[in-house]
């Protein structure tokens, strides 16, 4: 074991030499991606070596007392079949599914129909859909169709994208006959369902910015619905777009921060009302952020877009761009016809810890009459809005949350909970309308920081990461994050969607970014970094089943009948240097009932 650990330490020493030069220009195409990436990857091989088995705990709210009904809970329907067709199975993102042959009484035998390896080391983060006999998944530059019982390869169609070392793919959008997906060119690109043949492709990023394409598409009504990332880079801004399903032609483009002189108009642009006002920034500190990273949820009924913005950047300095930083940490409501505005929810007033709002909110008719729209960001926190008033009804802790409003300093580390990568990151609130829940799960890990000066945020080359703090070694890019494995943890909390108040809460000893996923047979279905799955009850919490799956869980988690009977896939692997998880290749497991 001795020497085990001795080769694995030159090893890492080594490449993080070649890591420490270039951990400052990481989506940089000059990067020292394979050197890097081994680097990052020896470091979690070592951490894996005593990684702790996973564990839950479940604990039940004594003060907990449902709201008042305006509605009988919904009956569990028997055996119904069902397709996961988007990003989080409905446009309007509240994951149920009408599902019950997989139950309470049953989870016990559930077990591993089969796998498949992508035989890639990457961040798997794929949302993983499932219709017309295809279960579709994507990795940073594949896209690949599966049987949805056996995992036989149907067809794998392959980008020639240029390798990137903090990379991801969410997944895709279906439509017609049509595939369609971002990639890290700046591309939006679509594809024969059946064939896996590209179709079209359409830029709407520019690369020497900053900017990609990493989010989940959706698709309604001939549109497909996207924005670009590349919020944490200098001069980078996000924009939201619809484009032609059948061409690829830009229907319409909406800037998310404002858009000033010189900035492209790559399509007609949505009526908007956003200014200067909200950015008082001096010289030399260009209008930046308001990526949208992720997915996004429509209500079909009034034609509404609801899209997650991100953070604004320098990320940290909330000192050289002061104001409210329009539209950054909101949702932002557009006529999904026409990219008109029609209102916004700043969820975050002002952000210097990196508190995106990333999320697709949830639309949700809870069983108190109201019409709900739940969302959770990465500041820890659930909000629930009224949206015949549009009026906050809670925002309730969901996670640790400490030292929220200590400013930082340039002069001294300062602590925060949640850190960075703390809180939602890019899957977001389920709901259960057989017991009113909403259901979230979060990252439970806190970081520091401590503030570069102005002068030298504002010298960072157009076009590189933006951040305002002290990178006092490789992987700090984003500050220093606790030590993982002691100082860090996962929760998945049940909140009554009426209320606010939390019915019962499962504390997991490694975080939770999977999708959370509740179904009719009375179960909520998640997985955590530690690469363990489970299911629990989903009226209290308790663990009902549970198994170790190798490779960390932070993509897909859905359920759909195939075969006769149903089934539930899950994506497992997270290669991320920034993350300190065990090493494997992204892998696509499907469960069914064993006998």
């Amino acid at each position: 074991m001795r020497r085990k650990l001795l080769i694995a330490a030159i090893v890492v020493a080594a490449l993080l030499a070649g890591l420490a030069v270039g951990g400052r220009r990481y989506i940089s195409r000059t990067f020292p991606y394979r050197s890097a990436l081994y680097a990052g990857l020896a470091r979690n091989y070592m951490f894996s070596w005593s990684a702790a088995p996973g564990a839950t705990a479940t604990e039940a709210n004594p003060a907990y007392h449902a709201a008042p009904l305006a509605s009988a809970p919904a009956a569990a329907p028997a055996n119904s079949r069902g397709d996961w067709p988007s990003y989080n199975r409905t446009l309007t993102s509240e994951r149920f599914a009408d599902l019950g042959e997989i139950n309470t009484q049953n989870v016990g035998r559930l077990k591993v129909l089969c796998t498949y390896d992508t035989k890639e080391y990457v961040s798997f983060e794929s949302g993983l859909i499932m219709i017309d006999g295809a279960l579709i998944g994507t990795t940073f530059s594949d896209i690949f169709s599966l049987d949805p019982a056996t995992c036989a390869e149907k067809w794998r169609t392959r980008e020639d994208l240029a390798p990137e070392l903090l990379s991801a793919n969410r997944g895709v959008a279906y439509l017609d006959g049509m595939l369609f997906r971002g990639d890290y060119d700046g591309q939006v690109l679509a594809y024969d369902f059946k064939t896996g043949k590209r179709i079209w492709r359409t830029a709407i990023a520019d690369r020497a910015k900053g900017e990609f394409v990493p989010g989940a598409p959706i698709a309604w009504n001939g549109l497909v619905f996207i924005a670009n990332g590349g919020g944490d880079a200098k001069g980078a801004k996000g924009r939201m777009y619809a484009l032609d399903a059948k061409t690829g032609k830009i229907v319409w483009e909406f800037y998310l921060v404002p858009k000033t002189e010189g900035d492209p108009a790559r399509g007609p642009q949505g009526a908007s009302p956003l200014d200067l006002s909200s950015w008082r920034n001096p010289p030399g500190i260009p209008i930046s952020g308001g990526g949208s990273w992720t997915s996004y949820t429509l209500d079909s009924d009034t034609g509404e877009l609801y899209v997650p913005v991100g953070n604004p950047s320098p990320v940290y300095a909330i000192d050289v761009r002061e104001g409210e930083n329009l539209f950054t940490n909101s949702i932002v409501v557009l006529d999904a016809r026409t990219g008109a505005y029609k209102r916004h929810f700043k969820l975050v007033p002002r952000d210097w810890h990196d508190w995106d709002v990333t999320t697709p909110p949830a639309l949700i008719q809870t069983m108190g009459g109201r019409r709900l729209l739940s969302a959770a960001p990465k500041d820890g926190h659930l909000y629930g809005i009224d949206l015949s008033t549009d009026a906050l009804v809670y925002r309730v802790p969901v996670t640790k949350i400490e030292n929220a409003d200590a400013p930082f300093s340039v002069d001294k580390e300062v602590h925060f909970c949640p850190g960075i990568a703390g809180g939602a990151e890019w899957n977001g609130p389920a709901y259960d309308p057989i017991t009113n829940l909403v259901l979230i799960g979060e990252t439970d890990w806190c970081a520091e920081v401590q503030l570069r000066t102005p002068e030298e945020i504002e010298h960072t080359q157009a076009g590189g990461p933006w951040f305002g703090s002290i990178m006092r070694a490789p992987l700090d890019l984003f500050g220093r994050f606790d030590e993982p494995g002691k100082l860090w943890g996962g929760w998945l909390y049940a909140v009554d969607a009426d209320s606010g108040v939390w019915k019962w809460r499962v504390r997991s000893n490694y975080p939770i970014v999977s999708g959370v996923t509740p179904t009719a047979g009375g179960l909520v279905f998640f997985g955590d970094l530690g690469g363990d799955f489970y299911a629990v009850d989903a009226a209290t919490g308790q663990k009902l089943w549970g198994q170790k799956l190798g490779g960390p869980l932070g993509g897909g988690v859905i359920t759909y009948t195939a075969d006769g009977g149903q089934k539930v896939a899950v994506a497992t692997g997270l290669a991320n240097i920034a993350v300190p998880t065990a090493v494997a290749t992204g892998k696509v497991v499907i469960f069914g009932l064993g006998p």
